[in-house]
């Protein structure tokens, strides 16, 4: 590809190492086809994963040829280390650092396989960077407002980056630090969910040394992201958060958020395809992503549409089944005795519309 000069130079990134992440990885792939994205993507895969995905993602890329796959070898800590991650999912992620070798490309953009989008997003691309071993990334949400144990003390919304935006100037501006004071520790961390690079083998050994020689990779909660902050130290530009939109930020920050801004939707935490809406509209661990697992769902129908039984009989056993009368009235019965949705806790400070 590197000596043909009309292989594309510009590729959208995503990895995927097992079978729970298929469904993601095909609606990240048809809406980057169906809002008409200029640049390939390259779907990252390790001997883990089944021929059956296998096969899915090649059956795939009949109808989006802009779908590639290629073949990686996993990138792990060894078995005797001793690590602090917060889930276990997390344990292959490493591997997501083998996107920077795809040193065929000039500029690509990795997105995390949880990621659905929303809008064409191609603009990416076009924003420059200081140097060739700078990346673009958003910052890291650290509200907590729902208190999870695992996270730091200062992660507080008032030590959140994105506490101090507001609309619409937030669309295009990414950081803004309050006035008088030095930015809090917390505005160098990082999601690791989309982020901007220029491939070449010179970054990927400088990542590569410092996976295999920094004694700090056993402290990080989330090892790719954690890497990735401390490589890049002073070295990363802030992307709006439209990119990579946490679908926690909908309730955390009406302060930029808005529905109809959004073009990459991460669906951390639980994924939408994991379970079905029910005729009450609660969705997500604390019920209260109804809305957004709603898109997804609705994009899932609409790709479920147009293929055929060779594909869907792979995938649909990867996605929650539809719900029956009978188990739309339990899963309803089930939602109300939990409280669903769960209020945001009272201490969050509110993040009114502004």
């Amino acid at each position: 590809m590197a000596s043909n000069d009309h292989a594309p130079k510009r590729a959208w990134v995503t990895l995927l190492t097992r079978p729970s992440y298929l469904p993601g990885v095909i609606t990240l792939a048809y809406t980057l086809a169906a809002h008409a994205t200029a640049y390939p993507l390259v779907v990252l895969i390790t001997p883990s994963l089944p021929q059956s995905c296998v096969q899915a993602l090649r059956l795939e890329s009949v109808h989006n040829p802009q779908l590639s796959v290629r073949p990686i070898e996993p990138l792990l800590l060894p078995n005797n280390t001793k690590t602090t991650l917060i889930a276990a999912r997390f344990e292959d992620t490493w591997t997501k650092l083998r996107a920077f070798e795809l040193t065929s490309f000039e500029t690509c953009v990795f997105l995390d396989a949880d990621i659905t989008i929303y809008r064409n997003m191609d603009e990416i691309f076009d924003i420059r960077l200081p140097g060739d071993n700078w990346i673009a990334a958003n910052h890291a949400c650290v509200c907590n407002l729902d208190h999870d144990d695992w996270a730091p003390e200062d992660w507080k919304r008032e030590n959140c980056p994105y506490t101090p935006l507001r609309h619409p100037a937030a669309l295009e501006t990414a950081k803004a630090v309050p006035l008088g004071a030095t930015p809090p520790h917390t505005y160098a961390l990082l999601n690791g969910g989309v982020f901007l690079y220029h491939p070449s083998k010179t970054l990927w050994q400088t990542l590569h040394d410092h996976f295999l020689t920094s004694p700090e990779l056993s402290t990080f909660q989330f090892p790719d992201q954690d890497f990735l902050a401390s490589v890049f130290c002073g070295r990363w530009r802030p992307l709006p958060w439209k990119y990579n939109a946490l679908k926690t930020m909908r309730q955390w920050h009406t302060n930029v958020w808005r529905d109809d801004e959004v073009k990459g939707l991460h669906y951390i935490v639980d994924k939408p395809w994991e379970k079905r809406i029910a005729s009450d509209g609660i969705g997500g661990h604390l019920g209260r992503d109804g809305e957004t697992h709603t898109w997804w769902w609705n994009v899932w129908h609409e790709w479920r549409s147009q293929r055929g039984d060779e594909l869907l009989g792979i995938v649909d056993g990867l996605v929650a089944k539809p719900l029956g009368q009978e188990a739309d009235k339990k899963q309803c019965e089930e939602n109300k005795k939990k409280g669903f949705p769960i209020p945001i806790p009272l201490d969050a400070n509110g993040s009114d519309r502004s």
